[in-house]
């Protein structure tokens, strides 16, 4: 071979003009075939697998027969070529056995990942076919599967949220229409001048003010909720200290305690930076204390202590009111859930919205709330991330007692 020729000279014996021929129709045969291959694969999209893979094999077979008969005809001129085209037929007809063999496989498969979606329907869970599928069949009954636990964690809280919008519909003809009437009915006796007493009347305004604040109250609590659903609640975040907001609280919702005769105490640990918004995480906590002090009869105790746990802030409410039922724990946070028989509030209860709105406001600071049964009542766990860790040297387990609550006027400390 002399160096240089280039492809012509590969093989010793076949002259340029060969090699050229022998490429030049191949080329148009494999042209012509695939052509016609990819026309009749478009026309047959909508057929079955099966017939899809013949047809990539046939193309292939025929493109391979193809070129051999080229180099036939071109190399073995005056040669019996017989014997080449029988066994290119025999080649066509072992790629063909083949993609009947792979087609028929693949179509099992198909068939039986479908029957697996279409059982969902009437079970409502996919179940994965049983026999081996191919690895991309493989991987999409994967995903399937996935999708379908995710559409029924969808649907469950869908049908949670069915639920808290009959119980808030139910809340709103309660709560709202009780005092409503209360109201009508001390306003038409004012104007038809049925009361003239004038301690009378005096009680019938104040009580008519008590009601139209606690409708406000409520009506606030709406509002902020329906902003919490919907996803639009705007948080103004900045860099506080934990132990300050827990002493704001403490010193606002010591008067209602004072009222109730109730302790409040409350301990913290300073160095506790958090990246909240101080107002609306005052009024989480406001809503778990104020919860704490109504359901705690006279000369119980309520703490408040703000400490590290395992890296995160951590603020814990304990009360006195006796424990909650197992059975209701789950339901604590549920929109107007008092627990309760009786639906009707008394004169300090709440419309229920209290420890929704905090849980709430309390995850859309990336933070967690839980209630568990514990001592003479029951305790509300309130966990935020640290803005920066916390020394180890103030964290501690155990609240240390303060004196009763009304004392307290600055911020908790240590």
């Amino acid at each position: 071979m002399t160096p240089g020729h280039g492809v012509v000279a590969l093989v010793d014996g076949i002259e340029p003009q060969d090699i050229e021929f022998i490429l030049q129709w191949t080329l148009i045969a494999a042209a012509a075939i695939t052509a016609i291959g990819v026309f009749t694969l478009r026309v047959l999209g909508k057929r079955s697998l099966r017939v899809m893979v013949l047809g990539v094999i046939l193309v292939s077979a025929l493109t391979s027969m193809a070129g051999v008969g080229v180099i036939a005809n071109r190399m073995l001129a005056g040669v019996n070529q017989g014997v080449v085209y029988y066994l290119m037929s025999i080649a066509g007809l072992a790629g063909i056995a083949a993609s009947l063999v792979v087609g028929r496989q693949l179509t099992k498969a198909s068939r039986a990942l479908s029957a697996s979606v279409s059982a969902v329907g009437d079970s409502g869970v996919y179940v994965p076919p049983t026999r081996v599928l191919p690895a991309e069949l493989s991987e999409l009954s994967d995903a399937l599967g996935v999708a379908q636990e995710r559409l029924n964690a969808a649907r469950q809280r869908e049908r949670a949220l069915e639920a808290s919008r009959r119980e808030l519909v139910a809340w709103v003809s309660h709560d709202l229409r009780t005092p409503l009437a209360g109201l009508r009915a001390m306003a038409e006796a004012l104007e038809d001048q049925v009361v003239v007493d004038p301690r009378t009347i005096s009680q019938y305004h104040t009580q008519i003010r008590t009601e139209v604040d606690r409708l406000s109250s409520m009506i606030d609590d709406l509002f902020e909720l329906s902003r919490i659903h919907a996803g639009a609640l705007r948080l103004s975040r900045r860099m506080v200290g934990l132990e300050d907001v827990v002493a704001e609280v403490v010193a606002s919702t010591e008067p209602v305690a004072r009222a109730k005769g109730v302790r409040l105490t409350g301990a913290a640990v300073r160095g506790m930076p958090v990246y909240v918004d101080s107002a609306e995480l005052g009024r989480a906590l406001r809503n778990l204390v104020t919860n704490a002090i109504r359901h705690t009869p006279s000369d119980g105790v309520v703490d408040v202590l703000a400490e590290v746990q395992n890296g995160v802030a951590a603020v814990c409410v304990s009360d006195a009111c006796g424990g909650i039922p197992p059975e209701d724990l789950p339901r604590v946070f549920d929109v107007a859930f008092r627990g309760e028989s009786a639906r009707t509030p008394g004169p300090d209860g709440g419309g229920g919205l209290g420890l929704s709105i905090a849980r709430g406001i309390v995850e859309a600071h990336s933070g967690q709330i839980a209630v568990r049964n514990a001592g003479p009542g029951c305790q509300f766990l309130v966990r935020l991330p640290l803005a920066r860790p916390a020394p180890p040297a103030v964290t501690r387990t155990a609240p240390r007692r303060r004196p009763p609550a009304r004392a307290i006027t600055g911020p908790i400390a240590q």
